[in-house]
């Protein structure tokens, strides 16, 4: 899967979910999502949900970062490191929802 076909499913999950009849090219890959009040915490746990149904991909709390989902160009570099391997995070962009909540996907023992 490539960053285009990422940033391409994850612009219309966000334009029809929560940017609700937005044109498609109000949304740039390099838009931060923050600083244009386009996502607040709610939205960027919709995302996550998304992110985890759409590509199978499970987002831990310190995953939650302005580095990780602050644009469609972050959101689909980190789901290709995801689906490769790799996670990393560090500061979290949704205070309060370490340890519980509906982006945790239940691990198999």
């Amino acid at each position: 899967m490539d960053q285009v076909q990422v940033i391409n499913e994850v612009r219309s999950y966000i334009i029809e979910n929560i940017m609700i009849g937005a044109p498609a090219d109000s949304l740039l890959p390099d838009d931060s999502f923050l600083q244009k009040g386009i996502l607040d915490s709610t939205g960027i746990l919709e995302v996550i949900g998304f992110l985890e149904r759409r590509y199978g991909i499970t987002c831990a709390d310190d995953e939650i970062t302005p580095e990780n989902l602050d644009s469609l160009k972050f959101i689909a570099r980190f789901v290709q490191n995801k689906l490769s391997g790799f996670s990393a995070g560090t500061e979290s962009l949704c205070p309060g929802t370490e340890g519980s909540g509906p982006h945790h996907a239940e691990e198999n023992s």
